[in-house]
């Protein structure tokens, strides 16, 4: 087989490409196989087509990791958070039979649907911090986990947790869950907070520390005071749940 000028050799492609992750139109070039060709391939039992610029070797089975070391070439700031991303590092309240990935990006997008149809998730741009937070500040990949798989450390999990109190999360199962967060690394919770424009997501960070007695409570009351907002906020969440959020 041959693409354009360039020879190509499936057996090449099988002992070269990634296995577990999806192929993109662009890997494949790379490789010596054009779009014609590809879509010829995948018409052919070759290569499988997944969606729009695609693919994947037949046979192959595609893992969580592979498709969001994928997936984050194509969405700017797509990374692992919330509850989630508390829950792959150990901190998690009840072990699901089906795991929902709580996905957060930069920009609107709608995943594709070869991979929700594999992998359950929820994904959101919502804008937690206003734009002088350095890139990528509070992303790490988890340790022995691929490098371009991000995900949020705890501090950072926190406060994408709490804003999804009253959409996601309910206020008593968000406390459960966050009862074994005493030891957060202050000074990241600080620059995060620093830079924090959600006035919900502040005031929660308030209460639920001085309600169960956390050490960075005073730190989360400092930045709930800058926020201001009065001292009484209140909110109705979709589910109809008030969240009555009383600053000391």
């Amino acid at each position: 087989m041959t693409s354009g000028n360039k020879p190509f050799s499936f057996k090449q492609l099988l002992a070269e490409a990634p296995r577990g992750e999806p192929l993109s139109t662009s890997a494949l070039q790379a490789r010596g196989v054009s779009a014609f060709r590809a879509s010829a391939l995948a018409r052919s039992g070759w290569l499988t087509h997944l969606g729009r610029g695609a693919y994947m070797l037949p046979g192959d089975t595609l893992t969580r990791d592979g498709c969001l070391a994928y997936l984050s070439q194509r969405v700017s700031g797509l990374h692992v958070g919330g509850k989630t991303a508390l829950a792959w590092r150990g901190i998690r309240q009840n072990v699901s039979f089906r795991e929902v990935l709580t996905l957060w990006g930069d920009q609107p997008k709608r995943l594709p649907t070869w991979f929700t149809q594999r992998f359950e998730s929820r994904y959101q741009e919502t804008q937690l911090f206003d734009a002088t937070l350095r890139t990528g500040f509070g992303l790490q990949p988890l340790p022995n986990g691929r490098p371009d798989v991000l995900v949020s450390v705890p501090e950072r999990a926190l406060l994408e947790l709490l804003s999804d109190v009253g959409k996601t999360q309910s206020l008593e199962e968000t406390r459960q869950l966050i009862e074994g967060l005493h030891t957060l690394r202050e000074k990241t919770l600080d620059e995060l907070l620093t830079h924090s424009t959600r006035i919900k997501v502040v005031r929660l960070a308030e209460l639920l520390a001085r309600e169960l007695d956390f050490p960075w409570a005073a730190l989360a009351k400092r930045h709930s005071q800058r926020l201001g907002g009065g001292k009484r906020w209140i909110a109705v969440a979709k589910t109809g749940e008030r969240l009555d959020l009383r600053r000391s």
